[in-house]
């Protein structure tokens, strides 16, 4: 990694940059850290772009609103070419002209809709308060006239009565309007209230829903008329309606003018609506228009904005009419960048050439890990954990074998790590078609996909070493046990050893054997155990690739050595000692020639007294001679490492700094990149400066260090002991699940067995696929990432790096798509 500077012509900034951009092979530094964002350079351009950005986003809208797709770009590199002056210009006058169009014809419409809504309210009005109208004409026939008192109150005579008195007899005034269905009886009980029942109030529903033209939404309502004497309660009437969100619409009590404003209103619905299907036509059509070049400008937008973002960060000289940049870069991306930077001053036509210079600094570059589509998932998984730092020991290499294989210690089966190669199969052959599936769960999966395909392909692989399909087993070896010619499944018999090896992985007789669990129990426990101490031995000798790179090879002697040989001295020996008793044929013939099984010693009971009381062994749990005293030797190692971790480092550092040679462990001085002797110096006078040792502070932080290793090979190593718990788990919820969804049908016949055997096999598949390959395939992956994360990376990597970030368009769109 190397930090450039780039002087680049004022004439062709913004094309080099947006080549740059393309690249996306430069990570650049703010060299104006001071300066508020409101005062810099490009800040009127950026604001220009702010604006024609919400014009797209406002078209975005629209054509959403209107169910109108948009025509996406074809392919990731189209519109890769930098805009010039004149097309950006053209492009926002484009822009503004259609938002003026738009704008218009919506303001049009919604008028015209408005009007619509009025029209086709007045028009329910006049149709329904004309039955209501008729009804008070037909009580007046029907009734003789009599004089009724102005001030009685309308619940002094009955509804009949009240509505045979004409509007002449009793000054009887009405309202008439349109409220919302959904607040009638709101609306009904407040003017109940309000007026003391002096009202005659009549609804009636309107048959269609009503557009709403502030909402879109289709809206349910009721006619009503009000009769009332007195103009102050009609007024009080109004009042009240208006205040619920009622619309008054006035009728005429002559039944002819009625008739009439009826014809006239329907009339001119009809008209309107002829106008409101052109106006809505011609938006639709400019829509369309606009929704075959919105991705295509909004492209262009966000690009030319990030690159003005961009230039703001970059110095302005101007006496040299030039910008000034500083960036981080990979060493084989150089000759790229002066290509693109090159091709981008051909472009504008002037022959100003950008020049780059490598720089030498003491600054800490960013850390880059060049990844593909393989190897990209699992260095997520240690991305995710912490960046490493600048050339750091790396796990992410080494997570492509161990991950996956520790996952399929804990899923091992064949049929189950079948189906999930098959799932990750699919997924990689239909990349391209799948990769368009935006769905957040779903792009979990699929960027996974061949993280899944080794997880798959490494089930198989301890499926056969446990010799487990489907809680099944294969016979495809001889097996080592001999069996009795007469033996059957009900009889309690004991296989009697043969001489012979299963040739690979567990052998069959073991399947369906009494003592299975006990010896499966035993067998995955010390495999955990042993492939525990493998992955954080092989941790801790990464460190020694660190301590050499950053310059402390001292700090092997100091620090992995004396970490090493206590690991080694408990836990190493361990693994010797499992693996002996396992070499060892504990099996002797009597003096009949039956074969008898000695009892081998308990590891765990050495491992205790190897410390309780050390060299004292009891004959009976000896496991092989001169045990006692390579265990002292083994515990006296262990002991002297404790304090050799403890003082040895913090002395040797005050030592260093009381000599003048103390140099900081994070500290990186290496030559200047690509061996350029005459590269320029960079200004590192934002560099922190170095912290004052302190002895003290660095005593108890290596105490606490020192602790925390000792107290962490014991519980680290019992962690590991979750490949053991979680492979006996998942066989024997393999095995349940078989028992009772598919192997109970095996004992009947005709047509129950055929219709069990439909049903179970569909419950077994289904429950295999969700619960034994989901939820197991989920439990196991979780555990894989903890040993990753605590158990292995704990002991050597630091993860607090920073993470190379260049430039590049594709992280804008992305950013502004999410």
């Amino acid at each position: 990694m190397s930090l450039v500077q780039l002087y680049i012509p004022a004439e062709v900034a913004q094309r080099c940059v947006s080549e740059l951009g393309e690249l996306g092979k430069v990570q650049f530094r703010d060299l104006n850290p001071e300066v508020n964002a409101f005062q810099r350079n490009f800040v009127a351009e950026i604001r220009r772009f702010d604006e024609m950005e919400r014009q797209c986003r406002f078209f975005k809208a629209q054509t959403t609103k209107a169910d109108i797709p948009t025509r996406t770009l074809a392919t990731s590199s189209t519109l890769s070419r930098a805009r010039s002056a004149q097309e950006i210009d053209e492009l926002e006058e484009k822009l503004r002209f259609h938002e003026e169009r738009i704008l218009e014809m919506n303001s049009s419409y919604e008028t015209l809709q408005r009007r619509y809504l009025q029209l086709t309210e007045l028009r329910h009005v006049l149709r329904d308060t004309n039955v209501f109208f008729q009804q008070v004409s037909f009580c007046a026939e029907s009734r003789p006239s009599e004089e009724v008192d102005d001030s009685a109150a309308l619940l002094d005579n009955d509804v009949e009565q009240q509505a045979y008195n004409d509007a002449q007899q009793v000054h009887l005034g009405y309202v008439t309007g349109v409220i919302a269905r959904s607040r009638i009886q709101t609306f009904e009980r407040v003017l109940w209230r309000s007026l003391r029942g002096n009202l005659y109030m009549k609804t009636a529903e309107i048959d269609e829903a009503i557009v709403d033209p502030d909402s879109d939404e289709m809206v349910e309502k009721n006619v009503f008329a009000i009769f009332a004497h007195g103009r102050e309660i009609v007024a009080k009437i109004k009042k009240i309606s208006e205040s619920l969100g009622a619309t008054l619409y006035s009728v005429d009590d002559s039944p002819d003018k009625r008739r009439d404003a009826l014809l006239d209103v329907t009339s001119r619905i009809e008209d309107l609506n002829s106008v409101l299907s052109n106006t809505n036509q011609t938006r639709r059509s400019e829509l369309l228009d606009i929704a075959e070049n919105l991705a295509a400008w909004t492209t262009i937008v966000r690009k030319e904005k990030a690159v003005y973002h961009t230039m703001n960060l970059f110095n302005y000289d101007i006496n040299r009419k030039c910008l000034i940049a500083e960036g981080w870069c990979a060493n084989n991306d150089i000759p790229l960048i002066q290509h693109a930077l090159k091709e981008a001053s051909e472009s504008s036509g002037t022959n100003l050439p950008s020049i780059l210079t490598v720089l030498r600094t003491k600054k800490t570059p960013p850390t880059y890990h060049r990844t593909n589509k393989f190897t990209e998932a699992f260095q997520n998984i240690i991305d995710a954990y912490g960046m490493a730092r600048y050339r750091e020991v790396n796990p992410g290499l080494f997570t492509i074998i161990s991950f996956p294989f520790l996952f399929a210690v804990m899923f091992g089966d064949i049929g189950h790590g079948f189906l999930m190669f098959l799932f990750a199969l699919y997924l990689v052959l239909n990349e391209k078609k799948l990769s368009q599936n935006k769905g957040e769960i779903f792009q979990m999966f699929f960027g996974g996909r061949y993280m899944m395909l080794m997880m798959g392909l490494f089930s198989i692989f301890t499926g056969f070493i446990y010799n487990d399909v489907f809680s099944l087993s294969l016979n495809l070896f001889p097996s080592g046990f001999d069996w009795p010619s007469n033996y059957t499944s009900a009889d309690a018999v004991q296989g009697t050893p043969n001489g012979q090896v299963y040739l690979f992985g567990l052998d069959p007789a073991w399947h369906g054997a009494e003592n299975f669990l006990l010896f499966t129990n035993s067998y995955k426990m010390k495999q955990a155990i042993i492939l525990g101490v493998i992955h954080m031995s092989f941790a801790i000798c990464l460190q020694v690739y660190n301590h050499i790179h950053y310059g402390n090879k001292m700090f092997i002697w100091l620090e992995f050595l004396p970490q090493f040989l206590f690991m080694e001295s408990i836990f190493g020996y361990l693994i010797i000692c499992i693996m002996y008793k396992w070499s060892v044929n504990w099996w002797e013939l009597d003096a009949a020639g039956n074969h008898i099984h000695n009892k081998p010693p308990s590891l765990l009971n050495m491992l205790i007294y190897m410390f309780l009381s050390p060299g004292t062994i009891n004959p009976e749990e000896q496991l092989y001679p001169g045990q006692g005293l390579i265990q002292t030797i083994l515990v006296l190692v262990a002991v002297v490492c404790i304090p050799w971790m403890w003082f040895a480092k913090p002395y040797y550092l005050k030592r260093k700094h009381s000599e003048h040679q103390y140099e900081r462990i994070d500290t990186n001085d290496e030559e200047p990149p690509l061996g350029n002797s005459s590269a320029e110096v960079a200004n590192d006078d934002d560099d922190e400066e170095e912290e004052e040792f302190d002895y003290g502070e660095e005593m108890i932080h290596q105490t606490i260090h020192t602790i925390e290793f000792c107290l962490n090979c014991i519980s680290n190593t019992a962690s590991y002991l979750r490949l053991w718990a979680l492979s006996l788990a998942h066989a024997q919820l393999s095995s349940v699940l078989w028992d009772m969804t598919l192997k109970l049908w095996f004992n009947y016949t005709g047509a129950v067995a055929v219709i069990g055997l439909v049903v179970g096999f569909s419950m077994w598949f289904s429950l295999t696929c969700f619960i034994l390959i989901g939820m197991e395939g989920l439990s196991a992956f979780l555990h894989a990432l903890r040993l990753h994360w605590v158990e292995f990376n704990s002991k050597f990597y630091y993860g607090d790096g920073v993470p190379f970030e260049p430039f590049a368009f594709t992280t804008v769109l992305e950013a502004a798509d999410n």
